[in-house]
């Protein structure tokens, strides 16, 4: 269950309290833990390509080519997002995410072995797996190390995500272990035009659906009926009369008052509050459609918003639209944009403790690497296609917290004649309104001003003749200018 990079950092510091770190070969755990759950059997899903866009094979041949180039004979992935990517399949057996656990090894020719559950791939789906990915026996997987082993081969291993018991396997059995990145997690993260193509138009019904939330919550959100888990089921059931839903992308952060200010706030039956009046209410939800993946956070004012309310709700807006506007030279990664998110917040002693994004999948994981943007440095430079998170924030322990996120989609730049470098910029892939009344219009620029109304303006263009009349007034007055 530990990495080779993990237990690297255990021998450290056990070594330094005077312990000495042991290898089992079985989980302790397991031999007292009696009825202990089953293993997930969710079926397979072999995607269709009108979502994926390129097939198993060419993604095959090109992690191929990456491994000819450094000399190496196969790669093992563990990694379940990598596995999906690789040979366009899905599962459900992690919950809000669609993926199949098993272990696969990649060899030279592009031939891939699927170590899994047999029971979770029906013959109508095994029939349908693309061309050169042969199903094996999950049990079966020591034995494909072995032959791995036995051929003197030189295998790819991920040390930050295999478990040492794979490398240790490896090396008893005759192969020669070459730590390094999984390769599929680079170009799993640059989307290609399908891909982008699907997301945004998932982002279209995504945003649909949160803009009627939005509009609903408007109506209700003062009566003193809704509460922070019926306003999440209401948001859920609009998401799900989307096309291609799948489900959530995670489970929904649905905080009011103090509870807002709890950053992976969840409700239970004993923290569910009830909006009240002159209080700030924060929702961060995403869903899972065959065409992409989304994830977004709005913060309302339910009744009327003090002074401080707007002025740090304006500040984290000042500090999103600052990186949705950002123009930037290949190359940068994202550690290097994060100051852009939290100046307007340091200028009056404020910050906020998270990352400020993270990069999303398709139709996988909502939190996607290898890219980032946070203060934690990172070397991994944004690419043209890869999609992440814009959502700077800020959080008054008890009282409320604030939170505006978006996804972006890292592009290419366009200059005028003359310019010298390549560069980079983000297009804004939510479609949403933010709430004007939590807005301090004097702490806007004129640029800002103009970043803001033009969003809006967008969002009315795209989701206004598909409301009813009564959210479509709504969304008309939200969306006016500043």
């Amino acid at each position: 269950l530990h990495t080779p990079d993990g237990v690297k950092r255990l021998i450290t510091a056990i070594q330094e309290s005077g312990g000495t770190l042991v290898g089992v070969t079985q989980n302790p755990i397991d031999q007292i833990w009696i009825n202990q759950p089953a293993h997930p059997l969710a079926p397979l899903q072999v995607m269709e390509q009108e979502f994926v866009g390129q097939s198993s094979i060419e993604k095959r041949q090109k992690i191929v080519g990456m491994l000819s180039e450094m000399g190496h004979d196969a790669v093992v992935l563990t990694a379940p997002e990598s596995i999906a990517w690789l040979t366009n399949i899905r599962g459900g057996d992690v919950p809000y995410t669609p993926l199949c656990l098993a272990f696969g090894i990649l060899y030279q020719d592009g031939r891939f072995e699927l170590f899994i559950d047999k029971r979770k791939v029906p013959a109508n789906v095994a029939s349908r797996l693309p061309e050169g990915v042969e199903l094996r026996d999950r049990d079966s997987f020591d034995q494909g190390l072995d032959a791995l082993g036995n051929s003197a081969a030189t295998v790819r291993l991920d040390p930050t995500s295999a478990a040492a018991a794979i490398s240790s396997r490896l090396t008893s059995s005759g192969a020669t272990v070459q730590h390094g990145d999984d390769p599929c997690v680079l170009p799993k993260a640059c989307k290609n035009q399908t891909e982008l193509d699907g997301i945004r138009a998932a982002h279209v019904r995504d945003g649909l659906a949160l803009t009627r939330f939005l509009a609903w919550l408007s109506r209700e959100g003062t009566s003193g009926n809704v509460s922070e888990k019926s306003a999440a089921d209401q948001l859920e059931a609009l998401r799900r009369e989307g096309e291609n839903i799948r489900g959530l992308s995670f489970p929904t952060i649905s905080g009011t008052g103090p509870n807002g200010a709890i950053v992976h706030y969840r409700v239970t039956e004993q923290t569910n509050r009830t909006l009240a009046q002159n209080n700030l209410y924060l929702v961060d939800s995403g869903g899972q459609y065959l065409d992409g993946t989304t994830d977004v956070t709005r913060t309302i004012a339910i009744g009327t918003p003090t002074p401080e309310m707007k002025d740090r709700f304006t500040r984290v807006l000042k500090g999103h639209i600052a990186l949705a506007t950002a123009i930037f030279p290949l190359g940068t990664c994202g550690s290097q944009l994060d100051t852009l998110a939290r100046t307007a917040l340091w200028k009056v002693g404020l910050d906020y403790e998270h990352g400020t994004g993270h990069g999303v999948g398709h139709y996988l994981s909502v939190h996607e690497g290898p890219h980032r943007i946070s203060k934690m440095p990172n070397g991994v430079a944004l690419k043209p296609g890869m999609i992440i998170s814009n959502e700077p924030g800020y959080y008054k322990p008890g009282a409320f917290g604030i939170r505006i996120e978006n996804l972006v989609t890292v592009q290419q730049a366009s200059l005028p004649v003359g310019s010298e470098r390549n560069m980079l910029c983000f297009e804004t892939l939510t479609l949403a309104p933010i709430d004007a009344n939590l807005i301090a219009v004097d702490l806007l620029n004129n640029p800002e001003r103009d970043w803001l109304n033009r969003y809006h303006a967008q969002v009315f263009e795209v989701h206004g003749a598909k409301l009813n009349d009564a959210d479509r007034e709504w969304l008309s007055a939200v969306t006016a200018p500043l």
